[in-house]
């Protein structure tokens, strides 16, 4: 009988710790829908302050420290106060495209354990008269607080394709 590496035991015992956390996430009091929704409640909220140009509001569904990353940006906010100034003239830039409105379309979502929750969202750019002009994906890492609360902690920007108007 071979006995197992070091590398193949440590790989064995974190694979099992970590079936637990997901067994667990999964078997918790909370049913899977639920978990879901609980998601989408989030992004609905985070869509809603993003286009009435809610910096303060924004923060405030953000872990610090965050990590925004994407082809021509990666930054690093230590504080709600940097949260709130990144996403400060979010509103105005996309107003200045005719974007007035979008809403989270979850295309796939994974509970990592428990506490954390890696989503794909596509936001649709939706100009005012709700018609579809375009639109972005971001991967979000969202974790839970102290509180138990959902939070966005790292946002992946995949890049968005803008329509012809």
């Amino acid at each position: 009988m071979a006995t197992k590496s070091r590398s193949e035991r440590k790989t064995a015992q974190y694979t099992k710790e970590h079936t637990k956390d997901v067994h667990a996430a999964l078997t918790s009091t909370i049913t899977t829908s639920d978990m879901i929704q609980e998601v989408q409640t989030v992004l609905d909220e985070l869509a809603r302050h993003l286009t009435a140009g809610e910096g303060d509001a924004i923060a405030e569904m953000w872990q610090v420290p965050a990590l925004v990353v994407g082809d021509d940006v990666a930054e690093v906010a230590e504080t709600a106060d940097q949260v709130a100034q990144f996403f400060s003239g979010a509103k105005e830039q996309y107003n200045e495209k005719g974007i007035t409105d979008t809403r989270a379309e979850i295309l796939t979502l994974k509970w990592l354990t428990s506490q954390m929750v890696l989503v794909a969202v596509r936001w649709p750019y939706l100009d005012r008269n709700g018609r579809e002009n375009g639109d972005e994906s971001s991967t979000y890492l969202l974790r839970r607080d102290a509180d138990g609360v959902l939070k966005v902690q790292v946002a992946i920007m995949q890049g968005s394709s803008e329509g012809h108007r």
